[in-house]
């Protein structure tokens, strides 16, 4: 997988007066089942998020509210993806490094994931990660 695999999806968006709505359904809004969901809030100013890539797990970040940045890795070419609208989101495909920050007060995000929680599916050490990187292309 390249960065040029990560890609920026449209989520419907359903206006209405009392409030919008938009939905999301896996392999039709988002490129896999999804089978876990968690959120990330009450990140401090200046912390950082993230900082691994996973084996075999595609995500889907959306910021529901608020804004912050997503670095992403291939370990080529590196791109910065500034998120803040809650009707589109970042996919992640497996083994494409990412790193969150620039998180402003109040900022969630929504992490839709096609796996279940493993911790053998994660790189958390960059030198790792380009080690498998390197094997892969082999």
């Amino acid at each position: 997988m390249t960065i040029q695999d990560c890609k920026l999806i449209d989520l419907n968006k359903i206006a209405d007066p009392r409030g919008n709505l938009t939905f999301i359904e896996g392999n039709r809004h988002v490129p896999f089942d999804i089978k876990r969901v968690f959120y990330l809030y009450d990140v401090r100013g200046g912390s950082d998020r993230g900082g691994h890539a996973l084996r075999t797990c595609h995500q889907f970040l959306i910021a529901m509210s608020g804004i912050f940045d997503v670095i992403i890795y291939d370990g080529k070419e590196k791109h910065r993806i500034h998120l803040n609208r809650s009707y589109y989101g970042l996919h992640i495909p497996p083994m494409i490094w990412r790193e969150m920050d620039n998180f402003s007060s109040g900022s969630v995000c929504l992490v839709l994931a096609s796996e279940v929680y493993d911790a053998k599916d994660y790189y958390r050490d960059y030198p790792e990660y380009l080690r498998a990187l390197t094997e892969a292309q082999k």
